[in-house]
C-alpha cells in the first residue's frame, strides 16, 4: 500500500561426460559433503549474561541483542525503516469503533472523459471505511488488498491500494483483457489490529520460542533458545555466527557446556492477548473479509483502441494471469514449460541450488515430481528439514535444497545442518550453468524487522561476492506471499508481517543483478484461496517464471526495480 494525504487521485559447468566412474566419485563427494561436513562457523559458543542495558559491542532493541552495523548499513536500515513505516494507527478502545467490513464499501469511479472502457485504461475504485456503529473512519492504516479478475477467462491482476489517511482509500488497476473485469476488495486487518500486531513485535518478540537439546554421554538437557532472550541471571550460550554476525542464543544448561548442543527445534508459542484484542482477529468478521460494492462491481472492457495498439502498458505490476498462465508486464516474457521434456531441455547441464524456507522447498518437491528422471538421493535427512539432492545423470541436472539458518520453525534439526545462506553462497563456485534460488521470509515475522534487514544485508553481501567472482551466475529471489489466517497464523505470520518483509526484501536487493519471482502478486491475483504453501498450479507458474529466466527467448538483462 502507498500513503498519500487527502486527495484521492494517485494513482559451471556441470559434470563432463567422462563416464560412470567420474559420476560415482562426484556424487559420492557431494553426498559426503552434504551429510558429514560440520563447519562450525555459526558457533561462538561463549557463555554470557544478558544485561538489561546496552553495552559494547552489542546494541539492544528492548531485549533483542544486535551487533552494531557499519555506517553504510545503518544508513540503509534507517532508509528502509522509513520507507516501510505504516501510518499511525489508533489504540483499541472498543470493537464498535474499529473498522467494520460490513459497513464499509467500494465504488467504481466513472471513466475520465466518459465513454467505454478499453484495454489499457486505468480503472480507479474509491474505498470508504466505517466502524461497527456505521460512523466514517477519520484516519488511515487499514490493511486492504484488491484484485481485478474474470475467472471464466482465468484472468486476474493485483490492484495498487493507496491510503489517503482519512478513512478513504483508492485501488487502481490497469485493464489488461477484454470482456468482463470484476473488482474485489478485502480488509485483511483493521488499523486497530495493526496497532496490536506492532505491539506484539515490540513487547513479545519471543512469543515463538525454540528449544535445543544438549547431550554428553548419558547426560541430556534442553533449554530455550531465540534471537531475543529475556534477561535473567541464568548464563546464556552465544551462538552468533562468526562470519555473518547473525545472533542466536540459548540459555545455558545447568550441567552441560555450550559445546554439547546437538539439535534445534521450534519450542512453542505463547499467546498473550486481551479478550478485546482477540476480537480484532476473527476470520470472516474482522479479518480477511471482502467489502461490498456500492453499485456495480464490474466493468465491460473493449479491445485496445487502434491508435494505442503499439503503446505499452505502464503499470507497477510485475504481471497478471490470463487463461490461467502468468504473463509478465515488462522484463523477461514468461514461457510455458508444460512437459517434462521441455523442463529437462531447459535445465540440461545446470546446477540449481535452492536455499530458504518451506516455500522454496516446494520448488524442489515440484521439480522432482514433474521430472521422472530427476532422482532424489537419500541423504538420511528429515522430510521437513533437508538437505536434499536430486540428480538426472542423462541430462546432467543437479538440484539441491537446504533450509536457512535460525530462526527456523522446523523440528529436530541437527545443529551440524544449520547453515546460514550467506556462508553457503561463499562456497558456491558459480558460473553460467549455476542457478541460485533464494526464498527467506516466513520465519522472521515475529521479530523486530531489523533482524530481517540484517539477515538480508548479509545475504546480499554474499550475492555480490558471488557475482564478482562468477558474473554469469543466475540469482533468483522468491518474494513473500499471502496466506490463510487463523488467530495463531495472524499472531505469528500475519499477511501484514509478510508485507513488511516483502517490502524490505525488494529494497535490499534493488539495483542488484538478480531476478524476481513475485509470489506476492502471483498469489493475490489468483482465484485460489491464499495459502502459506501455494497450490500446485501457482507453483507451476512460479517455476515457469524461473525457467524463463534460465532459458529466455533471447538474452536480456533484468534488474529489480
Amino acid at each position: 500500500m502507498m500513503f498519500k494525504v487527502c486527495k484521492r487521485r494517485e494513482v559451471g559447468t556441470f559434470l563432463p561426460k567422462y563416464g560412470v566412474i567420474f559420476l560415482i566419485l562426484s556424487v559420492s563427494v557431494i553426498i559426503f559433503a552434504l551429510k558429514n561436513v560440520d563447519f562450525q562457523e555459526f558457533k561462538v559458543n561463549s557463555t554470557v549474561i544478558l544485561q538489561k542495558v546496552s553495552s559494547d559491542p552489542f546494541l539492544h532493541h528492548r531485549f533483542c541483542t544486535f551487533q552494531p552495523l557499519t555506517t553504510e548499513d545503518a544508513q540503509e536500515q534507517d532508509l528502509i525503516l522509513d520507507s516501510i513505516a505504516w501510518p499511525e494507527t489508533p489504540a483499541l478502545v472498543s470493537l464498535e469503533r474499529t473498522s467494520d467490513p460490513a459497513h464499509s464499501y467500494f465504488t467504481i469511479l466513472p471513466k475520465k472523459g466518459g465513454g467505454q472502457w478499453h484495454v489499457g485504461d486505468q480503472l480507479e475504485v474509491m474505498i470508504k471505511m466505517y466502524d461497527f456503529q456505521g460512523e466514517r473512519k477519520k484516519s488511515g492504516g487499514d490493511f486492504l488488498i484488491a484484485r481485478l479478475h474474470n475467472w471464466s477467462l482465468g484472468a486476474g491482476v493485483a490492484g495498487h491500494v493507496v491510503d489517503h489517511l482519512n478513512g478513504c482509500y483508492s485501488a487502481v488497476f490497469t485493464l489488461l483483457w477484454e470482456r468482463s473485469a470484476e473488482v474485489q476488495v478485502t480488509l485483511v486487518h483493521s488499523s486497530e489490529a495493526i496497532t496490536v500486531l506492532q505491539k506484539l513485535t515490540s513487547e513479545q518478540p519471543d512469543r515463538i520460542y525454540f528449544k535445543s537439546d544438549f547431550r554428553s554421554d548419558a547426560v541430556s538437557e534442553h533449554t530455550t533458545c531465540n534471537v531475543c532472550l529475556r534477561p535473567t541471571l541464568q548464563p546464556v550460550c552465544n551462538y552468533t555466527d562468526l562470519q555473518t554476525g547473525d545472533p542466536w542464543f540459548c540459555y545455558k544448561p545447568e550441567k552441560l557446556n555450550c559445546n554439547t548442543r546437538i539439535t534445534h527445534s521450534k519450542g512453542g508459542f505463547k499467546q498473550n492477548l486481551t479478550a478485546g484484542e482477540q476480537k480484532l482477529f476473527q476470520g470472516g468478521v474482522t479479518m480477511k473479509v471482502p467489502l461490498w460494492p456500492s453499485g456495480p462491481s464490474s466493468v465491460t472492457v473493449m479491445p485496445k483502441r487502434k491508435e494505442e495498439k503499439n503503446s505499452s502498458v505502464k503499470i507497477g505490476n510485475s504481471g497478471y494471469y490470463y487463461q490461467g498462465a502468468w504473463r509478465a508486464l515488462g522484463g523477461t516474457p514468461v514461457l510455458q514449460f508444460n512437459t517434462s521434456s521441455a523442463i529437462s531441455n531447459c535445465l540440461a547441464g545446470k546446477t540449481v541450488h535452492l536455499y530458504g524456507d518451506s516455500t522454496i522447498r516446494q520448488w524442489f518437491e515440484h521439480l522432482t515430481a514433474v521430472l521422472p528422471d530427476l532422482k532424489e538421493y537419500n541423504l538420511g535427512s528429515l522430510k521437513q528439514v533437508g538437505p536434499f539432492m536430486a540428480l538426472d545423470y542423462a541430462n546432467r541436472i543437479l538440484v539441491t535444497y537446504r533450509c536457512h539458518g535460525p530462526p527456523i520453525r522446523f523440528a529436530n534439526v541437527p545443529t551440524s545442518k544449520l547453515r546460514y545462506i550467506a556462508n553457503e553462497l561463499d562456497r558456491v563456485t558459480g558460473g553460467s550453468n549455476t542457478i541460485i534460488v533464494l526464498g527467506i521470509w516466513s520465519h522472521f515475522s515475529t521479530f523486530p524487522i531489523e533482524v530481517y534487514i540484517r539477515r538480508l544485508q548479509s545475504i546480499r553481501r554474499a550475492v555480490v561476492r558471488l557475482l564478482h567472482r562468477a558474473p554469469s551466475t543466475l540469482v533468483v529471489i522468491r518474494t513473500a506471499n499471502l496466506k490463510a489466517l487463523t488467530l495463531y497464523e495472524t499472531l505469528t505470520n500475519s499477511d501484514w508481517y509478510s508485507l513488511q518483509c516483502d517490502k524490505v526484501l525488494r529494497a535490499v536487493f534493488k539495483g542488484l543483478n538478480v531476478r524476481l519471482v513475485d509470489a506476492w502478486e502471483m498469489g493475490l491475483a489468483h482465484q485460489l484461496p491464499h495459502s502459506l504453501h501455494p497450490q500446485p498450479i501457482i507453483i507451476k507458474n512460479m517455476i515457469n517464471v524461473l525457467l524463463s529466466y534460465i532459458c529466455p527467448e533471447k538474452d536480456e538483462l533484468v534488474f529489480l526495480s
